[in-house]
C-alpha cells in the first residue's frame, strides 16, 4: 500500500473544502505574519517607515529641522528689511490769528482795519517718519495698535517718492497754492476785493494743503470776526483741518485721529472736521474735544457763531 502524502500548505484546497475553511487558513497565515511583525517591533528592530508606511519619529524630526532652517532665515530677513510704510504721530499746531516763531501767521495790510482777536484758531498737523527712513517689521508691530501712532503706506504720505528734497519742494508748492486759495476764499466770503486788502501768510516748516480752511477762518476773524464786533471763537481754542476751494468747499485731508490728539494736547475744546471724515475722527476722540462736521467755509463760520451763542450744532 503506497504511503499517504500529507497535503502541503501550497496545495490548493480539496475540491470539497468549503470557502470558510479556505478563509480560515488564510486568516491563520495573516495572523502569523502580523504576529511576526509585532514581535519585530517589540524587540526594537529598526524600520525605516514604521507601521502602515508612516515615517518614523526620528525621520519626522529630521524633516522638520531641515524645513525650519529656510523659514527662520526668511523671518530674519523680513524682520531686518525696510518696509514701504511711514509711522505718523500728532504733530505741531499753530494759532493762525497769533504768532509762530515770533512772526504773525497772517499779516494783513490795506483797506479794512485789522481786529484784535481773542481765543485761538489752531491749524493742526501730523509728524511722519522721513520719506527715506527705514521702517522695519518691529516698528510696524510696535506702533500698529498704539493710540497715538498710525502706520500708513508711505506713498499715501509722500506721493512723489522718497527723495527728501523732492518731497520738501512738493509740500512747499502745495502750501503756497493752499494759502493763495485760502486768501481768495476768505475775501470772497467777506465780499472784499484782493486789490483792497493785502494778505501774507507765514508758516515755516509746514507743508501740504490741509491748513487751507483755518487760514481762511483766520482772515475772516481778523477782518470781520463774528460780524457783530466779537470774535468767531468766542474766546475758545478752536482747532481743525481741511482743504479749501475758492468757492468755499471744504475737502478731506487724512490723519484726522492724530490731529484731534494734537489739538486736545494743545488746549482745544472744539475741532472742525470735514464731514466725510467724521467717522475716522469719531472713532477715537480724545476726552473733552467736541467734533463739529463742516462742508463749506460759510457753514464753518455759522457753526462757530452758533457755538458762541450757545446754540446747537451738529456733531460727528
Amino acid at each position: 500500500m503506497p504511503p499517504t502524502r500529507q497535503p502541503s500548505p501550497s496545495d490548493p484546497p480539496p475540491s470539497g473544502a468549503s470557502g470558510s475553511e479556505a478563509a480560515s487558513e488564510a486568516d491563520s497565515e495573516a495572523a502569523s505574519h502580523a504576529d511576526s511583525g509585532s514581535a519585530a517591533a517589540a524587540t526594537g528592530s529598526p524600520s525605516p517607515t514604521g507601521l502602515f508606511g508612516v515615517p518614523s519619529v526620528r525621520r519626522r524630526r529630521r524633516t522638520l529641522a531641515v524645513c525650519a532652517v529656510p523659514v527662520v532665515a526668511l523671518l530674519a530677513v523680513a524682520a531686518a528689511a525696510p518696509l514701504p510704510f511711514s509711522v505718523a504721530q500728532p504733530g505741531l499746531t499753530a494759532n493762525v490769528v497769533g504768532d509762530y516763531r515770533d512772526e504773525p501767521v497772517i499779516a494783513i495790510t490795506g483797506g479794512e482795519r485789522v481786529r484784535e482777536t481773542e481765543g485761538e484758531l489752531l491749524m493742526t498737523t501730523i509728524a511722519a517718519t522721513a520719506p527715506d527712513a527705514s521702517v522695519r517689521l518691529k516698528d510696524v508691530v510696535r506702533d500698529w495698535f498704539a493710540e497715538d501712532r498710525a502706520v500708513m503706506p508711505r506713498d499715501s504720505v509722500y506721493p512723489v517718492g522718497d527723495n527728501p528734497a523732492e518731497v520738501r519742494e512738493h509740500n512747499a508748492a502745495e502750501m503756497r497754492e493752499s494759502q493763495d486759495v485760502a486768501v481768495r476764499a476768505a475775501l470772497r466770503q467777506l465780499r472784499l476785493s484782493p486789490d483792497d486788502v493785502r494778505v501774507e501768510l507765514n508758516l515755516a516748516d509746514v507743508g501740504g494743503p490741509s491748513a487751507g480752511l483755518f487760514f481762511s477762518l483766520g482772515i475772516i476773524d481778523m477782518l470781520d470776526g463774528d460780524g457783530r464786533g466779537g470774535d468767531l471763537t468766542g474766546g475758545r481754542t478752536v482747532a481743525g483741518t481741511g482743504t479749501i476751494e475758492e468757492n468755499g468747499e471744504i475737502g478731506p485731508v487724512g490723519g484726522v485721529p492724530l490731529k484731534t490728539r494734537a489739538a486736545r494736547r494743545d488746549g482745544a475744546t472744539v475741532f472742525l472736521v470735514p464731514k466725510e471724515e467724521c467717522a475716522d475722527a469719531g472713532a477715537n476722540t480724545p476726552d473733552g474735544l467736541r467734533l463739529v462736521p463742516v462742508t463749506t467755509l460759510d457753514g464753518a463760520v455759522d457753526a462757530l457763531k452758533a457755538l458762541k451763542d450757545g446754540r446747537d450744532v451738529p456733531g460727528c
